[in-house]
């Protein structure tokens, strides 16, 4: 690695200010579990990195607030497993954070590094968006507040501007409605998945009211599925529905293909994926905690 100077700001406003230079060779430093590895790869060289691990303690914290579930973006992954409000709040995101990498690595990741890298096949943004999950984005004026589907812009690109920082993350109340997340590997459960599906839905005497299935890792960006979404509204779900919701599926995902499998065969896990996923949400499960 090249020599870089390392500053640590005590307050996410100041570190703002120190990125808002105007200088792309100067970069945030979070868990730094992904950026290290870019940086030994060469393919980051920065001058200067603003670590976040002085910042304000609220940025660590997880807690429960009018408008829901709040996790400040220096929680690192493996606290927000661990943390008993979220599994009664959203155990959708608790069964996520399972396979989510190894335990080394969600030691030191943190949730606005995560959600930050825009990696697509990152566990947790389909969640989120699946929940309607919304992030608290900190300049050093001020800030604003987006859902966490408009973070994204492209492959490892977001929406950030010069000089924002995720301050924290906000998931509303769910009420009764149900959610799952399944994703599928090529290799050990715990890898990069070749296929991340998230669904959140809502029910009424039987039937759909509203769902939201968000996919990962197949797209560039994580991707909400409207035409599987539409297949599902006001119905009573059989195996048909769920047919025709994953071919809607499987024909609206824009997909890609990597070294975790070709486009065809994400675009069939897309569709057989939809099925169980949202299956999934509609079975009770038993706590195992």
């Amino acid at each position: 690695m090249t020599p870089f100077e390392l500053v640590e700001p005590g307050s996410l406003r100041e570190a703002a200010a120190l990125l808002d230079t105007g200088e792309p060779s100067v970069r945030p430093m979070a868990g730094g579990t992904a950026l290290m590895l870019m940086m030994k790869m060469g393919v980051l060289r920065p001058t200067r990195l603003v670590s976040l691990r002085a910042v304000e303690r609220r940025c660590f914290e997880i807690a429960e607030g009018p408008e829901g579930l709040y996790v400040g973006a220096m929680t690192s992954l493996s606290a927000l497993g661990r943390s008993p409000l979220v599994a009664r709040e959203a155990p959708v995101i608790t069964g996520a954070l399972r396979t989510l990498s190894n335990v080394r690595v969600r030691n030191v990741a943190t949730l606005g590094g995560h959600l930050a890298h825009a990696d697509p096949h990152m566990d947790l943004p389909p969640v989120l968006i699946a929940l309607g999950a919304r992030v608290t984005i900190a300049d050093a004026k001020g800030g604003r507040t987006i859902p966490v589907e408009d973070l994204y812009a492209g492959y490892l690109q977001t929406t950030l501007r010069q000089g924002e920082l995720i301050a924290e993350v906000t998931v509303p109340r769910q009420g009764a409605r149900r959610a799952s997340y399944l994703k599928c590997t090529a290799r050990s459960a715990d890898d990069w998945p070749a296929l991340g599906i998230a669904v959140s839905l809502a029910t009424d005497d039987g039937f759909v009211r509203d769902t939201r299935i968000v996919i990962g890792a197949a797209t560039d960006t994580p991707m909400r599925l409207a035409a599987a979404e539409n297949a599902l509204k006001d119905v009573r779900v059989d195996d048909a529905v769920l047919g025709r919701a994953g071919e809607a599926a499987a024909a609206e995902a824009n997909v890609v293909g990597d070294a975790h499998g070709s486009a065809a065969y994400k675009r069939e896990l897309v569709r057989v994926y939809v099925a169980r996923a949202v299956r999934a949400a509609l079975t009770p499960v038993t706590s195992d905690r």
